[in-house]
């Protein structure tokens, strides 16, 4: 190692790549990014350690599959093409959306020009505020039936909580008034046969890493069955190891949107990785002490961070629990 070179650790080299520490780890696994090591063993990343990754991160930002980016780094661009249709969709969904909020903007300007002030109510929904709630009910038991609201729809949702706190209670409500919502069961029965669109999946999460199973094959029928609309899924790493429940968020997070919503309730850190968490997610956590389900942000120190990260454990931990349940008095 070049002593004058600035080398970064693990937790810095991941911060300025706006990846998690996991996922350079998982390239390093895939032999995609291969790290120096210092004279203590420990990782480090130079500037050609650094570019890499760099490269690997954006290939990973177009959709590809871990697969798929060696593939590319290696010079093959085979797989590039439903990538990249699938990210000028993106784009172009996100045009309509700022073309439209532009047309507002002159309608605003217009009148403006014709000497009448544009209503408060406009201005403050063209700002992102105030807007309608997308869900809006009263909590079933153990709650005390208070009012929640739910705005501002995230294409994933994860639904956190311990034993007795209500989530599944909250989840199937949530798939009751959510527009087309549906609620995938912890018992999912078997699989359907399978779709192109969930064997396409399934081809892009293999080579990501899963493993086949029929509980895999459940839960892609569900999420590209064209019809549904909101998705709630009670536990949704039930029955998945731990490769493909990594590589199932990484699928959910290039396809998953907020006019097709995912509300997951896990208590896995495999799926719910508090320092991978992105713009389009949310996390809601379900209080032990049954106060009302509330918003927490993924940043440590943010109010219910620590709750939150107490109900997570990895999935060899989570599997000593499998089929746990809380006792509870009946509901009155």
């Amino acid at each position: 190692m070049n002593a004058s070179a600035p080398y970064l650790s693990p937790s810095e080299a991941a911060r300025r790549l706006g990846v998690s520490a996991k996922a350079l780890r998982l390239y390093e696994q895939r032999g995609l990014v291969a790290p120096l090591r210092t004279a203590a063993g420990w990782r480090a990343y130079g500037p050609a350690e650094m570019a890499r990754a760099g490269e690997v991160a954006a290939l990973r930002a177009l959709g590809l599959s871990l697969a798929q980016v060696a593939r590319v780094l290696n010079g093959d661009a085979q797989g590039l093409e439903p990538a990249l249709a699938a990210h000028q969709a993106r784009l172009e969904g996100e045009g309509r959306r700022l073309a439209h909020l532009v047309g507002q903007v002159r309608d605003l300007r217009a009148q403006l020009a014709a000497g009448r002030a544009p209503a408060i109510g406009d201005l403050v929904r063209l700002a992102g505020g105030a807007s309608e709630p997308a869900a809006a009910f009263e909590l079933p038991w153990p709650w005390g039936g208070e009012r929640f609201e739910l705005r501002d729809l995230r294409a994933i949702t994860y639904i956190v909580g311990p034993l007795g706190s209500g989530k599944t209670r909250l989840a199937m409500r949530l798939a009751e008034v959510l527009p087309g919502g549906r609620f995938l069961p912890l018992d999912r029965g078997g699989p359907p046969p399978p779709t192109p669109a969930a064997q396409a999946a399934m081809a892009w999460l293999e080579e990501e890493g899963a493993r086949s199973s029929p509980a895999l094959l459940v839960l892609l029928a569900a999420l590209e069955d064209p019809s549904r609309a909101a998705l709630v899924v009670d536990m949704v790493e039930d029955g998945l190891d731990e490769a493909t429940q990594t590589a199932l968020v990484a699928y959910l997070r290039k396809t998953a949107s907020p006019e097709r919503p995912l509300f997951l309730m896990t208590r896995s850190c495999a799926i719910l990785d508090l320092a991978s968490v992105g713009p389009g997610e949310a996390i809601l956590l379900c209080p032990a002490n049954h106060s009302p389900p509330l918003r927490v942000s993924a940043s440590p120190g943010a109010p219910g961070y620590e709750a939150v990260a107490t109900c997570l454990a990895p999935p060899e931990v989570r599997a000593r629990t499998h089929g746990l349940i809380a006792m509870r008095p009946p509901s009155p």
